[in-house]
């Protein structure tokens, strides 16, 4: 079992290793390079020819006249202790620009998520209860429509209908403009009214397929023996339903639950775009818009990163919360 652990954490570290290079490289292959259009740009400003390779490499932490692989040690050992240069368009540390902008991503993200399990799960343990009614087929087909229907209709839908037409939510920021932040109720609930339509539709999107998930896990469960031995035992359904069938049907979806919020970090790269929220995914979109080649590769790092801790945290804690899986390793070893 101890293998197991080394090997799985040596993976996250060759993962996030791998994909720091590839930013690197990728980055390196768009047209122009990361280099050319700062540099005119920093020319059009009035920067002084012999300055401008200086401020570049202030800004990336990259000589732009040495070697490619010396540019890449320069970056691996900048990426390792946090520091991604300065945000061209922003003008501010891009370490900084990410500390501001994960809080509010992983709010809409961490909330989102959570309700889409609460209320999936509820829906589908009770259409598995009531398999083949018509409260299951109705939820079952309304399922199959929201599952249908990709999260950034729902967000240009609610941004419409309930911020523009009915005017009920704001339309921008995450908070109100007029709101001090720190920890009072106002700050609060001006917070919650900003986050509330991302909240929605990433949850209104995600609901449907974990209802049908869950609904055939239940049904599953069900139809093993020891829920008919429960039953045959005289069992309340109450407690057959929480302790023998709901246990047992939750189980596969945890790992799903911590890969749905590494993947819903990357899909904020539209949501936030389209409330103008500022979080990661915003600040991506803005880096890519105005060519800010290390608020670009610094976004991009941390959303991927997430992405791996998710399905890191994922492969340790489930044989914890699954003795079978526990078992069936250590027979393996």
């Amino acid at each position: 079992m101890g293998n197991y652990y080394i090997r799985r954490t040596a993976r996250v570290f060759a993962t996030v290793f791998i994909v720091t290079s590839l930013t690197f490289g990728l980055i390196r292959l768009l047209p122009g390079g990361p280099f050319t259009q700062l540099r005119v740009r920093l020319l059009r400003q009035g920067v002084p020819a012999s300055e401008v390779d200086a401020r570049i490499a202030n800004l990336q932490n990259i000589q732009p006249d040495a070697p490619l692989w010396r540019q890449y040690i320069d970056y691996m050992l900048s990426a390792m202790q946090g520091d991604f240069g300065e945000s061209i368009s922003l003008g501010k540390p891009v370490a900084q620009v990410v500390a501001e902008a994960v809080p509010w991503t992983v709010f809409i993200v961490l909330v989102s998520t959570v309700l889409i399990f609460l209320f999936g799960i509820l829906l589908g343990a009770i259409q598995a209860y009531w398999e083949g009614s018509r409260f299951d087929k109705a939820i079952s087909a309304l399922s199959i429509s929201l599952m249908s229907i990709p999260f950034y209709v729902i967000a240009v839908l609610a941004l419409f209908i309930l911020a523009y037409q009915f005017q009920w939510f704001p339309t921008a920021g995450t908070h109100g403009t007029d709101v001090e932040p720190g920890l009072t109720l106002e700050f609060l609930v001006s917070a919650l009214e900003h986050a509330a339509l991302p909240i929605f539709s990433y949850t209104i999107g995600g609901i449907g397929g974990q209802a049908l998930a869950m609904r055939g896990n239940s049904i599953q469960v069900l139809g093993n023996d020891y829920v008919e031995v429960a039953r045959l035992r005289g069992l309340a359904d109450r407690r057959i339903a929480t302790w023998y069938v709901a246990r047992n049907a939750i189980l596969p979806l945890y790992t799903g639950f911590l890969l749905l919020l590494g993947f819903r970090l990357g899909g904020t790269v539209i949501l936030e775009q389209i409330f103008s929220y500022p979080g990661l995914g915003y600040y991506l979109w803005s880096a890519l818009e105005s060519n800010d080649y290390p608020l670009m590769m610094g976004t991009f790092l941390v959303i991927t990163v997430a992405l791996v801790i998710g399905v890191y945290i994922a492969d340790l804690t489930y044989s914890k919360i699954d003795p079978r899986i526990s078992q069936g390793e250590s027979d393996a070893y």
